[in-house]
């Protein structure tokens, strides 16, 4: 079958996750991704990794998870040269991202505003901590912190270890895509006339992510908090230690709690009053 995004071109300046991650996904969609870097040291996801050989020839683990399927090509944008051979590339591109902080971009004269000189429908979609603009748009952002603002920390774990950062960089990520559905939801737009400027705040992203945790505190009164694996709407759940080795339940709705009863070959659990309503009480748990 063939891929929708196959006639778009993509310039990717974005380096280590969120940037590279969102490419990532408009390369598997078809696109052809142009990788820019600097020429020299490149994105810094090279020197990344578990292997250290690899890192030592700047083909760090973390990089090959994000790039593969790109082109590549080295620039450097704060020479003239490099200015204009980049400028040329726009002209024929569909798609720019890059995750520089704020105003890094316009400093190098290669802002939206100047690029749509070259190309007027040129797609521009800027991967930053904290947007655009604001009070914290110039601060540094690393996944951990962002996690850490969007409250992600305080309910991973449970009441004696958070806060806990989630075991892999889920802002990034969320980042990352929310990014590349954005571009999508662009090139969607058959009948624009002219381009895009798309501003993907990371800590905005991972925000609309807690919804549920969120809308229950906003709502319901519910103050967020670390449960472990208990899930705040059904029981049981969690990872529980057997003889055979650790055992995974998510029993969510009352038949499946019925059928776990069964398997434990106690199915006179399903009709204990002390489990009728269990998915309310855990509901109201910590109210």
């Amino acid at each position: 079958m063939q891929k929708p995004l196959r006639h778009i071109r993509v310039l990717d300046l974005t380096n280590v996750l969120a940037g590279p991650f969102c490419c990532h996904q408009l390369a598997h969609l078809g696109a052809e991704v142009i990788k820019v870097e600097t020429p020299g040291s490149g994105d810094l996801a090279r020197q990344l990794g578990a292997d250290a050989g690899l890192n030592q020839r700047l083909m760090g683990v973390s990089f090959l998870a994000q790039n593969p399927g790109k082109q590549s090509v080295t620039l450097n944008l704060k020479h003239a040269r490099g200015k204009e051979v980049f400028r040329k590339l726009v002209q024929s591109a569909d798609v720019v991202v890059e995750n520089f902080r704020p105003g890094v971009m316009d400093r190098l004269g290669l802002g939206y505003e100047t690029l749509k000189q070259d190309n007027p429908r040129l797609i521009y979609c800027a991967i930053s901590g904290f947007g655009q603009d604001g009070p914290l748009a110039g601060l540094p952002a690393y996944d951990q912190i962002i996690q850490g603002m969007a409250g992600v920390m305080s309910i991973t774990g449970d009441a004696q270890s958070a806060p806990l950062r989630v075991g892999y960089p889920v802002s990034d990520t969320i980042g990352g895509l929310t990014a590349a559905l954005a571009v999508s939801a662009a090139l969607a737009d058959h009948q624009r006339t002219e381009g895009y400027f798309i501003d993907v705040s990371m800590l905005e992203a991972t925000l609309a992510t807690m919804g549920w945790v969120v809308s229950n505190h906003l709502i319901a009164g519910k103050v967020p908090a670390p449960m472990g694996n208990e899930n705040m709407t059904a029981s049981p759940s969690g990872t529980f230690r057997t003889a055979d080795g650790l055992l995974n339940i998510a029993a969510n709705k009352q038949e499946q709690f019925e059928a776990v009863c069964r398997v434990l070959g106690r199915p006179e659990l399903a009709a204990d009053p002390r489990f009728a309503q269990r998915q309310a009480r855990l509901a109201n748990r910590g109210n």
